[in-house]
């Protein structure tokens, strides 16, 4: 390849969106690391109560962005039932990857938290008609083989990983098909109706599905905790990061879509591993620097085999507006206006 063809191919492939993107994906990147960092922190300071935990955040996202909703005045544009739903899968995914902390390591559950990428790329195909080409399927399968050697690892060959390893592993697995559910379903949202109204429904009604839960699961183990200073500051410190997260998410499912969102995640692995040598203090068995480079290498090969993913007619595409409707309005008629982002 000649240089005018190489600058031909940089122009038409690399420009500021895609930085922004990758900017963006790499922000996110690092809170969902903070994240996980003070989920564990939470865990090792003896509490148990990973539906308490996230129902803080659910509570934040749904005072911020419900308020907002609560001013506009204006009718869901996604019926109830359906953030109902994707509130619940949200609550279980947060459940289990937090519970998962109890019994193995933070870098075995940051690792196979990325176990939600092959999840995603069969959900985003059977219902929002995304295609992918037999390379990206190869490089998913890779990130699959490099999630296989964090098992392997915490199964004993060569590492600690925790109480019950393989037990935390399993919770991370299921946790991440709920977590793929429930970004395939935000994508969906977000991409045609308003991302404002999504994250507030998702606050509103993961906060509903978590009080009824953890009165049934967390009500024992809460009465057991002695509060603290530290418990305290590592529950609002996950509280911050995943507020943050949750409110920056839509906006790069809406313009790269879930395969591409939880794959720009992986790097969140970096950031556990830095975090796991230089807080803990901890030795970092050899298999996950393996592990870690095959997951590299696959999302290497997905993103320079990706192509513009195809989706189901939009409502844009129908050239309908999406329109606000205010409530207790006399008149049919909408406001004009674009969705507010």
């Amino acid at each position: 390849m000649n240089s005018s063809a190489l600058n031909d191919w940089w122009t038409r492939h690399v420009n500021l969106r895609t930085f922004y993107l990758l900017l963006l994906g790499q922000v996110l990147s690092f809170v969902l690391a903070i994240t996980s960092f003070t989920s564990s922190l939470v865990a090792d300071l003896g509490v148990n109560a990973p539906i308490t935990q996230t129902s803080f955040t659910y509570f934040t996202l749904f005072v911020v962005y419900g308020s907002i909703l609560l001013y506009r005045r204006q009718k869901l544009l996604v019926p109830w039932y359906w953030y109902l739903l994707l509130g619940f899968v949200d609550v279980q995914g947060n459940y289990l990857v937090n519970e998962a902390f109890q019994f193995s390591s933070l870098t075995s559950v940051t690792l196979l938290d990325c176990f939600t990428i092959p999840w995603v790329i069969v959900l985003t195909w059977i219902f929002i008609g995304t295609r992918y080409s037999l390379w990206q399927f190869f490089g998913a399968a890779l990130c699959v083989l490099g999630l296989g050697l964090v098992l392997v690892s915490d199964a004993g060959v060569g590492g600690e990983g925790g109480s019950k390893p393989l037990l935390g592993d399993a919770l991370v697995i299921i946790g991440t098909l709920f977590f793929a559910m429930s970004n395939v379903g935000e994508e969906f949202c977000a991409k045609r109706k308003d991302r404002t109204e999504v994250v507030g429904m998702i606050g509103a009604y993961g906060l509903l599905v978590s009080v009824v839960q953890l009165s049934i699961l967390e009500i024992k183990s809460l009465e057991s905790v002695t509060w603290s200073t530290d418990i305290i500051l590592a529950i609002a410190g996950y509280t911050a990061s995943s507020f943050l997260f949750y409110t920056i998410t839509p906006f790069v499912l809406k313009f790269s879509g879930s395969a591409m969102f939880n794959l720009s995640m992986l790097t969140s692995d970096m950031w556990a591993v830095v975090i796991r040598i230089f807080f803990y203090q901890q030795q970092v068995d050899w298999l996950y620097y393996l592990a870690f480079a095959t997951v590299v290498i696959g999302i290497v090969i997905y993103s320079i085999t990706q192509k513009d993913p195809v989706h189901v007619t939009s409502v844009e595409d129908e050239n309908h507006n999406v329109e606000y409707q205010v409530l207790n309005s006399g008149s049919e008629e909408s406001r004009d206006g674009s969705l507010a982002s």
